[in-house]
Formats: C-alpha cells, structure tokens, sequence
C-alpha cells in the first residue's frame, strides 16, 4: 500500500525551505562543514522519497521518513528542520486515517518539550523555547486540519464523479426512452397506415379499382410521411414551425376512408404554444388513431382539441368495440406507456375509459 496524498508538493516545498534556511543559517554564520553538506544530502533524499512514495510501502515510507527527519534535526544547528515533524502526522493521515494521525501528531507535540528538557535546562523560563513549543503544536493542528480538508476535497470529487457517471448513464437511458418513443409515435403509426392501406387496397383491387388506387396512393403517402419525419428528426436545425392543428387535419384526411369517418374540432389559439407541447399531443392522437384502426372496428372518431393559458386539451372518442380495462389491453403496452411518459413529463395526465360503445382517451398538457 502507498500513500495516495491530494497534495504532494507540500512535502519537497516544505523541504526545500528548510534546506534554504539551513544553508542561509551556515552562510550567515560562516561554518559551511561536513555537517551541513550532510544536512543537505538528507533533505534532497526526502525530497527523493516524495518522488519515489508511490512504489514504497505507506508504513516503510513513515518510518523512513521520520528516522531521515531524525536525523536532519540531529545535523541541524539552526533549530528550523524541527517543522519537518509535522509532515508526520501530515502523510498519515492520508493512508491512516484521522485518528493515526492525530496520536502522531500528539506524540511528536510531546515529544519536543522532552528534547528541550534534555538538551536546554530551564528551557520552560525562556521565551523563545516556549514560542517555539505553541508555533510547532499550532503547526500539528494546522498540518492535521489541512490533509483533513484535502481528503474531504478528494472524497468530494470522486462523489461528483459518480454523480455525473450516473447522470451521464440516466441521461442515455432517457434518450434511448425518446428514440423509441419517437420511432414507435412516428414510424410506428405510419407503418399501421401503409399495412391497413395496401390490405384495403388488396381486398378491393378487383370490385373497387378506384378506391384500391387511392388505398394505394395513401399507403405511399404515408411512406413520405414517415421519411419526412425521419428527415426532420435528423436534421432538426432548420425545421419549419410545426403547427398541430396543420398536422393533425392533414393526418385526418389520409385515414379518412369509406369505413372511417374522423372529424377535428379545434378551440382557443394555437399561436406561440411549446413546440414540445404540440408534439406530444400530435403524437398522442397518432397512436389513439393507430389503435383505433388496428383493435376498434370504429367508424366515427371525433378528435377535440382545445387551447387554453395554462395548456391544451386533446379528447379522441371512437364508437368501436371497446376492451376490458382489467385486462389491462392498451395501457402496458409500449404505445400507451410510451404516451403516458410523454405526457408526464410534460406535467400533463393521460386518461383512458372504454366501454362496449366506444372508448375515450383524454390527454392534458401544461405550458
């Protein structure tokens, strides 16, 4: 295990000011010695292990680095390298934990007045030993507030890493959501269209030439619909406004048909509404008509659309057959949940009523 600390450089900084006023200290006083050169070499070597601590076991690296601070002190005849010590309780902390940390930082706090007891008799009447004793337990608390700090920065991080990882994950899973809605809404709906259009146009090919012709004409309608719509979704800069009042008439006059009569009544005003908001009904009234034409055997759809401040209303009725809501037909199905997750989002609600005589599906969308 090696020590992992958010911020190495204050280490060999802290080193290199120590060998800075050792070196100035022995100049001043004019007695540059072996044991000068000796307390330099011992610095540069901690500043060697700060390089190398990755690739040395955390307790051999502690252990070294205070015999090596030992022994600077012990070379030192300018009293600085004594703030070499709170590098221990420093470096612990961050591959011991705070409570490693702190007995360290106790124990070399004691420590000092031990020292000074031994080499300075009377030391506790001097005022520069006892300044020297609250500046060095001062310099434990703060080294010790600081790796806490850096860890709590570190363990930030990663938390914010995390986070955005599952952002970034939910986020993708949102969009592919949206991508399938969209290509069922879209692809989906015109698809049916083509389908009901060319069986129709098979079944009257020989009694009804016209009608299979324009059954025909419809099915490739809906064939340029779904690429245009596949063109837009691709390249959405550029897009004309979409208007869903346009949209869901022109939609109504292709599905129109012998069997099918579909009738629009539009209220309030369309102008200056969300896009986002339009698209949802429009999607809405694609998969309520798409189903209608599979499952009802409906022969009137009233769509009623309504504007109002606060959002917009889309109510689409059939007079088919109707399903048992128990059996739960319709609402687990992509189409319908889809539908309701569109909607939601959009602060609205989707509500689905079905009898023998028809079934009703009413959409609500804020602005």
């Amino acid at each position: 295990m090696s020590s992992t600390r958010p911020v190495p450089w204050v280490s060999p900084l802290l080193c290199l000011a120590v060998l800075a006023g050792g070196v100035y200290y022995a100049l001043v006083d004019a007695d540059p010695s072996a044991r000068q050169a000796g307390f330099s070499a011992l610095l540069l070597l901690l500043i060697g292990l700060d390089v190398l601590e990755r690739h040395i076991p955390a307790a051999v690296l502690l252990i070294t680095r205070t015999a090596l601070y030992i022994a600077v002190n012990a070379l030192d005849s300018s009293g600085v390298s004594r703030v070499l010590f709170v590098l221990i309780p420093f470096s612990a902390y961050f591959t011991f934990g705070r409570r490693i940390a702190i007995i360290l930082g106790a124990s070399c706090a004691a420590a000092l007045p031990v020292v000074f007891t031994i080499r300075v008799p009377g030391w506790q009447t001097r005022a520069e030993y006892v300044s020297d004793l609250v500046m060095f337990a001062l310099g434990i608390v703060l080294a010790i507030t600081m790796a806490a700090v850096a860890v709590r920065e570190r363990q930030a991080r990663v938390r914010l890493e995390q986070v955005m990882q599952e952002v970034e994950a939910l986020s993708a899973a949102q969009e592919r959501n949206r991508l399938a809605r969209e290509i069922h809404d879209s692809l989906g709906h015109h698809l049916t269209a083509i389908a009901v259009q060319l069986e129709k146009a098979t079944a009257f090919a020989e009694l009804d030439p016209p009608g299979a012709r324009d059954a025909v004409a419809n099915a490739r309608w809906s064939a340029d619909q779904a690429l245009t719509e596949v063109r837009h979704s691709v390249r959405t800069l550029g897009r004309r406004p979409f208007c869903l009042t346009d949209a869901l008439t022109e939609l109504i006059d292709h599905l129109n048909g012998d069997r099918l009569t579909i009738t629009l009544d539009v209220t309030g005003e369309e102008t200056g509404r969300p896009t986002t908001s339009l698209t949802a009904l429009y999607r809405a009234a694609q998969e309520a008509l798409t189903n209608t034409c599979r499952h009802s055997g409906a022969t009137n759809v009233r769509l009623s659309l309504a504007y109002d401040d606060s959002g917009a209303s889309l109510t689409v009725a059939d007079d088919g057959q109707g399903f048992d809501l128990r059996e739960g037909f319709g609402l687990q199905g992509f189409g319908l949940r889809g539908m309701r997750e569109r909607v939601a989002q959009l602060g609205g609600y989707l509500d689905l009523a079905s009898t023998p005589a028809g079934t009703t599906i009413s959409i609500r969308v804020s602005w």
